[in-house]
């Protein structure tokens, strides 16, 4: 695992085996971060992403763990800690759609499950990030970066509203904790990602849903994960010091 970049301390990405998540890994470990690659079920895959990371000269280590649960996350950071280093950046991208479902049709497990992952899981990692970077508890300040989406803005009538919403709450934390913790070395912000090609589609059960929702975009094309990935690394960066509590939408115009 020897790493002859430059040392940017340690990246816990969670949800990172697959999709944005994978591609913000690989990007942020050829650029000299120390990638905790979390991941809940995925275990392959996550090793895959581990791979092709130290393939590349940087280091990373597959963490498992529900980010629904709170000693799940609480372990994942003090195993990053431990195994890598000093956590100084954290993307919170692990997230669940509830699948597809009009208002009068979801289910409250769906709903529960959404807001669990989600928001709690965002804003309890959030919390042990804000722990170890903060100068008020002794760190040296950091970045955070929250995968929103799109859809806090549009809504996703007839799709998943219940998905929405809980990405609208997102964008309203990503503000707020921005605000909290701005003098405490911390800048706090969002990637709103537009309709991209990941297996969430199919996932979900609509292998033709880029094809079908491809005329709402104004560039004419679905996104890749490469591309979210390079926004998300931009606002970790020092060529973002100044930008904190916004909400950076990568979606072609949608």
């Amino acid at each position: 695992m020897t790493n002859h970049k430059e040392q940017l301390g340690t990246l816990i990405v969670t949800g990172a085996s697959r999709g944005i998540g994978a591609a913000v890994a690989v990007l942020a470990g050829g650029r000299g971060y120390a990638i905790a690659v979390n991941f809940s079920t995925g275990e392959v895959e996550a090793s895959r992403v581990v791979h092709d990371i130290v393939a590349g000269g940087g280091r990373a280590v597959s963490i498992q763990g529900g980010i629904s649960r709170e000693a799940d996350i609480v372990r994942l950071f003090e195993t990053a800690e431990h195994e890598l280093g000093p956590i100084k950046a954290l993307v919170n991208n692990a997230g669940v759609t509830g699948g597809f479902a009009r208002v009068d049709e979801v289910s409250s497990a769906a709903i529960a499950n959404v807001m669990a992952v989600n928001v709690g899981g965002t804003i309890l990692c959030s919390r042990e990030a804000v722990r170890r970077m903060s100068t008020k508890h002794g760190g040296s300040g950091g970045a955070i970066v929250n995968i929103s989406s799109i859809a806090a803005r549009t809504g996703a009538a007839g799709e998943w509203v219940h998905y929405a919403a809980s990405k609208g709450v997102i964008d309203s934390f990503t503000i707020g904790l921005a605000r909290e913790v701005a003098a405490e070395g911390i800048r706090v912000n969002a990637v709103a990602p537009g309709l991209v090609e990941t297996g969430l589609h199919t996932a979900n059960g609509e292998p033709g849903r880029l094809q079908r929702l491809m005329g709402t975009i104004p560039m004419g094309r679905a996104g890749m994960p490469s591309e979210v990935a390079e926004g998300v690394l931009w606002l970790l960066s020092p060529a973002a010091a100044f930008t904190t509590g916004a909400i950076l939408e990568i979606g072609g115009g949608r």
